[in-house]
């Protein structure tokens, strides 16, 4: 069995506040980039490819290709994944082989990790005859990481708590191209908490991105964006950079390093990877 996994963006992302359990609450529109690729020349292959077959010799296997998985096989959310699917199913679970090449960037706010987790539940799940719902698998992916619920129910949500209470919305951007860049720096997410005054905004996140796309600029906003931009002040500038090139809505996504440009035109959001600086570049179709 074959998936292509794709990522996510944070359209807008507040910090509402901060939880007695050292967690935040917060509340962000999840929008899927890259659903439904179909291989490395599709404008949507902003993907990672996730094989999981039977294994031959009965003794689980993870192999990565691809981009650098930079830790142990124990500790990669794929291989979390399969132990926590283990532990929740309550038949006879064979051994698997599961082949990832990961081709989403690292340290960039759109769940490449999550989405390898959940994507991996999701297959399992089939392999297995579909033993669990979307719900049960969300409350198993949950366990793993706040945002791999979504990539379970995978569609345009809107998210509060942790990110794991959803909400689906009417929002499509496929009329729209995406430009997203990375520039090399990568941002963990402990180290973007730690500089964050948690605020309640004036209008939700719900009602702003409910507006024309052309009002999103002056009032949809992720609050990573200001202490990111006083920690590493060269990073500005990529916004800035996608505004210039004709950007009608531009922001990091998550808590970064990532940035993407929405455009009414291929060749717009194409100019702006091809004047970016930065070490990734894309572009998707909304």
């Amino acid at each position: 069995m074959i998936e292509f996994v794709n990522a996510k963006l944070n359209i807008g992302l507040n910090i509402v506040s901060k939880r007695s359990d050292g967690y935040h609450n917060l509340e962000t529109v999840f929008y899927p980039i890259g659903k439904g690729s179909h291989g490395p020349d599709s404008h949507s292959a902003l993907c990672d490819l996730l094989e999981i077959v039977p294994a031959q010799d009965g003794i689980d296997e993870l192999i990565t290709l691809g981009n650098k998985v930079d830790c142990p096989t124990e500790k990669n959310l794929v291989w979390k994944a399969l132990m926590a699917f283990r532990n929740a199913y309550n038949g006879e679970s064979p051994s698997v082989k599961i082949i990832l090449d990961k081709h989403l960037p690292d340290g960039a706010g759109m769940g490449g990790g999550s989405a390898d987790a959940s994507f991996t539940l999701k297959a399992l799940n089939k392999l297995h005859g579909n033993p669990f719902s979307d719900e049960d698998l969300a409350r198993i992916a949950l366990t793993l990481g706040a945002d791999c619920p979504f990539f379970v129910y995978n569609r345009p949500c809107f998210a509060t708590g942790i990110g794991e209470v959803m909400e689906p919305i009417d929002l499509d951007l496929s009329n729209y191209w995406i430009a997203i860049v990375k520039p090399a720096v990568s941002i963990s997410t402990k180290e973007a908490f730690s500089m964050i005054t948690p605020q309640s905004p004036e209008k939700s996140v719900n009602e702003i991105v409910a507006l024309p796309i052309e009002q999103w600029r002056d009032v949809l906003v992720n609050d990573f964006e200001r202490s990111m931009f006083a920690l590493h002040p060269e990073i500005e500038s990529i916004k800035e950079q996608l505004y210039a090139d004709g950007a009608i809505y531009a922001s990091m996504t998550g808590s970064g390093s990532a940035f993407f440009g929405i455009f009414d035109s291929e060749e717009k959001a194409a100019k702006a990877c091809d004047n970016s600086q930065c070490t990734f570049r894309c572009v998707v179709r909304g």
